[in-house]
């Protein structure tokens, strides 16, 4: 089975565009408008990876992450941000499971890159940013 990729954005037309960079990449993937629908699925602790925007509507990336850290939910994580220069938002970001915070617009590349890093991620180890 491919490694499982979830995504966790409110912009529909993020979620396409990963959804679909994730499965071109042999990935399965799993897309959520919201933490909320994302903590109702029965897939938190199911996926191998966790791509979470950091601004969303009701409970935050940040405080999303935060929640699985607090329930030993352990999974690797890639932050996404419209909102680059929000340094209290990309310090509150890190923790050990933390692979990157990455600034949009970023390349498919770069997620990609990301993605290949978290899903051979030693917890605690050195984040990316990636700026445009």
């Amino acid at each position: 089975m491919p490694p499982s990729v979830s995504v966790v954005d409110d912009d529909v037309s993020v979620r396409k565009s990963l959804d679909r960079l994730m499965r071109s990449a042999r990935l399965e993937v799993r897309v959520f408008a919201s933490a909320e629908e994302f903590l109702n699925s029965d897939h938190p602790r199911k996926a191998d990876c966790l791509i979470f925007d950091v601004r969303l509507p009701g409970i935050s990336g940040i405080e999303l992450h935060r929640h699985l850290l607090a329930t030993d939910c352990n999974v690797p994580v890639i932050f996404i941000t419209a909102h680059g220069s929000d340094d209290r938002a990309r310090s509150a970001a890190d923790s050990k499971w933390t692979v990157a915070y990455l600034i949009k617009p970023f390349s498919g590349d770069e997620l990609l890159d990301a993605v290949d890093v978290a899903l051979k991620w030693e917890p605690g180890g050195q984040t990316q940013t990636v700026e445009p």
